[in-house]
């Protein structure tokens, strides 16, 4: 355990576990408390091309994976607070300039900002757990942390439909601010710095771009980060486009909450599954079986678009299976991926983790772009793109074998 500030006191365990999980909550709550309000941002904003709308989702990932270049090395320079607190205040800015946009360009180019504010949280607060804690009691923090964690992409489509209902979509963003001071100001006062001055590491380029090039040259890196980068196209074309799904395909736009909470459900008991599976079946074979199991089930939704004519309630049965077969697939393969392609690099951890979570999320907006921006009504357009995806990344899982 590093040295620790005693300026102040430290927080205790299960009051660190709870501004942990709120951190990270910052991140799903900016991404699906937004969900509801796509078609009416549309409609209000960009009535010529309201596919555009999608984009807000889109550029908050943009954003988000931008800003993870930068906040792992500042925080090994600055320290884990300055940098978390500067990401808050321009996440909570970038909320405001949300809040008062005119126009959808406005609206576009301030979630790209939020998203580089948000990363701060996100990406350092990973940082704050490790240097406080190592082995099975790290393990136990995070796992707490992130049981918390999931109760946010359940709720917060609920909590952006009921503020839209009452004030407007405009007014989501007042309670991200709201939200995000909530966390600064508990982090501010009450947790102290968990780097201390001598353990910090000066930015120095020549270093880092040798660390870059000793990561690249691992195949299992690249491979993994490719692979990372389709599923997470898959899942920023489905969350760009399930709502205006539900509303115009489906004609359940006021139940989208509660079947998206339903889906939230089975992905957090797929991550708690995953634990026990990675043991026994192990991190490459749990992975290859997942892209294959959710690919099949793609086909068959792709296939029954495309050659039959289904009842309504029997196609959105369908479409749900798929759905939550996504959500399932986000748990059972992220983190496995994380960490065979962290193997190899744990000599630089901190810089590989930030530069894999950037670069893959980077690519996954930019491949994602075709998908959202081809929805005409129907969902054909997202599982015909999700069955690409989905082949590519099956097929790349045959290079990271040892």
């Amino acid at each position: 355990m590093v040295e620790k500030n005693h300026a102040k006191p430290a927080l205790g365990q299960l009051e660190f576990i709870a501004l942990i999980a709120m951190l990270f909550a910052t991140i799903a709550l900016s991404i699906d408390a937004m969900l509801p309000a796509i078609t009416d941002i549309g409609q209000l904003l960009s009535p010529e091309a309201p596919n555009r709308a999608m984009l807000i989702i889109g550029a908050f990932f943009l954003g988000m994976g931008l800003g993870t270049f930068v906040s792992g090395p500042l925080s090994d320079a600055w320290g884990r607070k300055p940098v978390m607190m500067i990401g808050g205040l321009v996440y909570s800015i970038a909320s405001l300039v949300c809040y008062f946009a005119g126009s959808l360009e406005v609206l576009i180019a301030a979630r790209v900002v939020q998203g580089i504010g948000a990363a701060g949280p996100r990406t350092v607060s990973l940082a704050m757990v490790r240097d406080m804690y190592r082995g099975r009691e790290m393990a136990r923090i995070m796992s707490f942390a992130m049981m918390i964690f999931m109760v946010a992409p359940a709720i917060a489509p609920l909590m952006g439909q009921a503020i839209i209902h009452i004030a407007g979509w405009h007014a989501i963003f007042l309670v991200f601010v709201l939200f995000s001071a909530a966390s600064l100001v508990w982090l501010g006062l009450r947790q102290p710095e968990t780097l201390a001055k001598a353990d910090r590491i000066p930015l120095n380029i020549p270093r880092l771009v040798a660390s870059a090039r000793d990561m690249f040259s691992h195949r299992i890196v690249v491979v993994t980060i490719l692979i990372q980068a389709l599923v997470m196209a898959v899942l920023v074309s489905q969350l760009s486009s399930i709502s205006p799904v539900f509303e115009q395909h489906f004609n359940r736009g006021t139940e989208f909450p509660l079947w998206f909470a339903l889906a939230a459900v089975f992905s957090a008991i797929s991550s708690f599954a995953n634990a026990r599976l990675v043991v026994t079946v192990g991190m490459r074979r749990v992975v290859t079986l997942t892209f294959a199991t959710v690919l099949a089930i793609s086909v068959l939704v792709l296939a029954s678009l495309v050659l039959v004519t289904l009842s309504p309630v029997v196609e959105f049965a369908l479409f749900m299976l798929w759905l939550i077969s996504l959500f399932c697939m986000m748990a059972l393969t992220m983190g496995n991926l994380n960490a065979l392609a962290m193997e190899p690099v744990g000599h630089i951890a901190g810089f590989a983790a930030s530069i894999m979570a950037g670069v893959s999320t980077v690519l996954a907006v930019l491949i994602s772009l075709p998908i959202t921006q081809s929805f005409s009504g129907s969902h054909l357009p997202l599982v015909a793109g999700s069955v690409v995806l989905l082949g590519l990344a099956l097929a790349l899982m045959r290079l990271t074998k040892r």
